[in-house]
């Protein structure tokens, strides 16, 4: 969902890729396309349209250690909602 991590809402909880080149937009653009593909397929996805904002990289900052591996922390997979669709990538 765009703009939102869990329970959570608002710009600053949005998934995005950041490309330093055209290169890294194009191949962005056409994995997200790819995949969307792929759940549509396999129904993963319950018609849900990838929201993933693809867009050039803004000046780069580290956030506070608390925020750093916060994905790898006890408890944080599912009330991030980082739940595996099952849809796989084709190679």
């Amino acid at each position: 969902t765009k703009n939102q991590q869990g329970g959570d809402r608002g710009t600053q909880y949005r998934s995005g890729i950041y490309c330093y080149t055209d290169a890294q937009k194009q191949l962005a653009e056409a994995t997200r396309d790819k995949y969307q593909s792929e759940l549509e397929a396999t129904k993963a996805a319950g018609g849900r349209k990838i929201s993933t904002e693809i867009v050039p990289a803004p000046t780069f900052f580290y956030a506070e250690g608390y925020h750093q591996q916060y994905d790898a922390k006890p408890g944080s997979r599912r009330y991030c909602g980082l739940s595996p669709t099952g849809a796989k990538l084709p190679a």
